[in-house]
């Protein structure tokens, strides 16, 4: 992984990993913390756009999941969402897949842990697949939004289509919505150029 260091003060600075996709940010913001508790910043503009994540955010979202839950793997096919999401409470394996068409890592994907203990962050760019399982009892999650949310251009992938190979962390089936479990293959997704 590559560590960008950013940031003007002595302190120690954010770090930011690539991950096995290179447009996809793994982001480890500084965290004070003291015997009252932490403090930490979760987004700052000019701070995420000398990363390159750029754009503005126009939507904040909130899922609150139970363990076993599987929510994904979502895109829309105009309206692309870029995402920074991170776990307020409990913890989840977060996955995004490149489903742009030019890209040297098209239908591939990448997974990292997200939790309220790593702090971790992670920058989902538009042109991917997003989601998630939870694997703590009870995990909260929030993500910023680069579009706005449009229904009708919302796609799924099927969660465990074999040809995209995702090694999911669940025990046995997972808890999926209607819409998930009727996510479509890889092979016949609809994708970006």
């Amino acid at each position: 992984m590559l560590i960008i260091a950013i940031g003007k003060s002595k302190s120690k600075p954010m770090q930011v990993n690539k991950s096995a996709l290179p447009d996809v940010l793994v982001i480890e913001p500084k965290v004070f913390g003291d015997a009252r508790g932490f403090f930490k910043e979760t987004y700052h503009r000019e701070r995420y756009r000398e990363l390159g994540i750029g754009g503005d955010f126009v939507q904040d979202n909130f899922s609150r999941s139970c363990k076993g839950t599987l929510r994904g793997l979502h895109y829309q096919i105009r309206h692309a969402q870029g995402k920074l999401v991170h776990v307020v409470h409990g913890k989840v394996f977060d996955v995004a897949v490149d489903l742009r068409r030019s890209s040297p890592n098209f239908g591939k994907w990448m997974g990292v842990e997200l939790s309220d203990e790593n702090h971790r962050q992670v920058y989902v760019p538009p042109g991917f697949a997003h989601g998630f399982c939870v694997l703590s009892e009870l995990a909260d999650v929030v993500y910023k939004c680069t579009d706005i949310y449009s229904p009708q251009h919302e796609r799924t992938l099927l969660w465990n289509d074999s040809e995209l190979g995702i090694d999911w962390p669940v025990d046995g089936e997972p808890i999926l919505s209607e819409k998930d479990l009727q996510g479509i293959p890889f092979a016949d997704a609809e994708c970006y150029e």
